[in-house]
């Protein structure tokens, strides 16, 4: 049965479903119900999702082509035919994102006083202001780059517009020439006009007064243009590396000059030029995209900055934050029960203040954390400063292999080892996804250990908007298994045993195939079965295979997976009792939930890792209990409030799309809205006790000695 169950009829090809994903943050950027400003931004998303894929995914099948390797994926699908399956997929889906655009976006917004100019709709004192603009501003940076015998192609870096000319001497007619100049980021993206919420492309600016960067040609065409490049950081940690630091920084130096992975380009740009374009970046046709309207759409991101209209945003909401975890409370309380965050509901400052308040507490001898990615600003990183700087033992793994976030953590690793922290920077060949910290702490003549662990990053940004799940304790066996974990991390040492904690390499893989396999084993003696689980993607195939074994056994299976999810619904004898849901929406759903029925006695778990093989193989990843009744109740009843949203979630089909739910007959559940709302309901309550303990200490009875007696 095994084997029948590695037919590629069984799986979906990653990169659709990834494409499936992207979609339905398309369908947010659609869908009317969202304010406006939000509808832009999530846009702005898609845009921002795809071009990382195509650095990604999509270079690395390139690499594969390139090198040969042809080995189909679990679909059945060789390289070369996924990229040109998700080449034709990806078209639709650029089409469709200049459709919400052009037909969408950009009316509505002028609709509500919101304009993006043209060339051919300016007023005379705009064109005169930014003919000032120009000259004062952007000529004096442009480098145009004539391409000729003796000025080849120029280098052109990644992730950036460039703009195409084709040019005529005065004089002499028939001679044709050609020039390239990237459009400068110095002003910004978006140029604010002196009226009013109007506003212009720097790019189109450029193009205007193009004629003042060539003086004595006549420019026939111009055409805007954007390139990727190949941004996959091959870093060789192995026993020949000697400085996985220095290795980083030379890798990202030498990512800037990968092989061009897409072009998009104006739809009516003529052949002669796109064919020199083309030509010179050694690009292929299929990685060419033409769109009808402003090239790269992040440009919403940076006019949203310029509109100050919170009527069409969604309404400012701020998490609950517990007085039990202030700076005064914060060990007294966790000493007292364990606390479950839940982010953005419960507010980030406690996980902040935990890491600022064992920096100033004389008892702490010790603090160890794990950053896989925090803000620019990070008030983690100058509490751990801080804490160094008074003498602490600190120590920092500092994962500077974080995708897209490497340059931002070595510089924070370069300011951590000045500041006195001793500083790791990963272990050779994983990289440390897990989320975790450790405060040890002096109490009545012994050392205790204070811990947090989390599904997300410790990155104050993010958990604004995005879900994730943390536990602050003082439980004994888990501060015992994390510093065995930061001994393994920082040090040599081979533990094989862990009191609560799960780890992967391996580790975490082999834990739940056993919990899948106890779900079994009790729907097969008749006994109460069930599965719940919550991660960003389900992409490893010896996973998905032991989940079709669960539902073959008839052990009941709910997904909620916000991305990718390689496994197919609803066949036969297959995967009849799986049922996959997907939310899209306010939040990026983050979180990672792992629940087994366990005959009607539950056991949750919480973990950093997806199921995905790179989390479970290749990277060290934590998989944590909830030991507390309470805290189990509470995310089991988080996943099924999420499991009946109808609102944002989308239900996977037999044939791969995912498609909303109909809510005709039912009441409106959208589950994100639902935690906002008991998040606010639980701050107003805390409000009026705090009111009601004021005005009680004001009118109560004081003993006035001068009255005789009681007043």
């Amino acid at each position: 049965m095994t084997n029948e169950l590695k037919q590629p009829k069984y799986y979906v090809n990653r990169e659709l479903s990834w494409l499936a994903f992207n979609d339905r943050v398309l369908e947010e950027a659609r869908d009317t119900q969202n304010p406006l400003l939000e509808r832009a931004k999530f846009l702005a998303i898609t845009q921002k999702n795809m071009d990382e894929w195509f650095m990604v995914r999509v270079a690395s099948l390139q690499q594969q082509v390139l090198v040969g390797h042809n080995n189909p994926d679990a679909s059945g699908l060789l390289p070369n035919d996924q990229l040109s399956m998700i080449s034709a997929a990806a078209r639709e889906q650029i089409k469709n994102q200049y459709q919400v655009l052009n037909r969408s976006i950009i009316p509505a917004l002028k609709k509500q006083g919101f304009e993006l100019k043209h060339a051919d709709n300016l007023a005379d004192s705009q064109y005169a202001f930014l003919k000032r603009f120009f000259e004062e501003e952007l000529l004096p940076i442009l480098t145009p780059m004539a391409i000729d015998s003796t000025r080849p192609f120029p280098f052109l870096a990644n992730d950036t517009l460039n703009i195409g000319v084709r040019l005529k001497h005065e004089t002499d007619k028939s001679e044709k020439y050609t020039a390239v100049l990237q459009v400068p980021t110095t002003s910004g993206r978006v140029i604010a006009l002196p009226e009013k919420n109007q506003v212009i492309l720097v790019e189109e600016v450029v193009q205007i007064f193009l004629d003042a960067v060539f003086p004595g040609y006549d420019i026939k065409e111009t055409t805007v243009f954007h390139i990727l490049r190949d941004m996959e950081l091959d870093v060789a940690d192995d026993e020949d590396t000697p400085n996985i630091l220095q290795e980083v920084q030379s890798k990202l130096q030498e990512r800037e000059r990968g092989r061009v992975i897409r072009v998009i380009v104006n739809t009516n740009t003529s052949k002669t030029l796109m064919s020199k374009i083309i030509k010179a970046l050694d690009v292929s046709d299929e990685r060419v995209y033409e769109v009808n309207g402003a090239i790269d759409l992040t440009f919403l991101s940076a006019w949203l900055k310029l509109i100050d209209a919170p009527y069409l945003e969604f309404s400012k909401f701020k998490g609950y934050e517990s007085s039990e975890l202030s700076p005064d409370n914060m060990f007294v309380s966790i000493k007292q029960q364990d606390y479950l965050l839940h982010h953005p509901y419960d507010t980030f400052k406690p996980v902040v203040t935990f890491i600022q308040t064992a920096a100033c507490d004389d008892d702490v001898l010790a603090i160890k954390m794990v950053l896989y990615r925090v803000s620019g600003n990070s008030p983690i990183i100058r509490a751990l400063a801080d804490a160094a700087q008074r003498g602490k033992q600190v120590t920092v793994l500092v994962e500077i292999k974080a995708r897209f976030d490497e340059e931002n953590n070595v510089h924070w690793a370069r300011e951590l080892e000045q500041k006195g922290v001793h500083v790791v920077y990963g272990l050779r060949g994983l990289k440390v996804h897990a989320k975790m910290a450790l405060v040890v702490r002096r109490e009545d003549d012994a050392i205790v250990r204070y811990v947090h662990l989390a599904t997300g990053n410790y990155n104050d940004v993010t958990a604004n908007f995005y879900t994730d799940l943390g536990l602050l304790t003082r439980d004994s066996e888990l501060g015992m298994d994390v510093s065995s974990i930061f001994n393994i991390l920082t040090g040599y040492s081979d533990q094989e045993y862990f009191h609560q904690l799960h780890m992967s390499p391996n580790g975490i893989r082999e834990f739940i195939y056993d919990k899948i396999d106890g779900e079994i084993a009790n729907a097969n003696a008749g006994k109460s079965a069930g599965i719940k689980m919550k991660f960003n993607s389900l992409s490893d195939e010896q996973m998905i295979r032991h989940l079709y074994k669960a539902s073959q056994a008839g052990v009941p299976i709910e997904l909620l997976v916000r991305g990718i999810t390689m496994l197919k619904v609803n066949i036969p004898g297959v995967s009849d009792t799986i049922t996959v849901h997907s939310i899209v929406g306010r939040f990026l759903e983050h979180s990672r939930i792992y629940s087994f029925n366990n005959d009607d006695n539950p056991e949750v778990y919480l973990s950093s890792a997806d199921l995905m093989t790179r989390n479970l193989d290749r990277r060290v990843e934590l998989l944590f209990p909830l030991k507390d009744t309470a805290l189990r109740q509470r995310v089991l009843s988080i996943f099924q409030t999420m499991w009946q949203d109808n609102v944002k979630t989308r239900v996977l089909q037999s044939d791969g799309h995912f498609e909303k739910i109909d809510r005709r007959g039912l009441s409106t559940m959208n589950a994100q809205e639902i935690f906002i709302a008991e998040s606010l309901s639980v701050q107003a309550d805390v409000k009026r006790q705090e009111k009601s303990a004021q005005a009680q200490r004001k009118f109560e009875p004081i003993n006035n000695p001068f009255l005789g007696g009681e007043a």
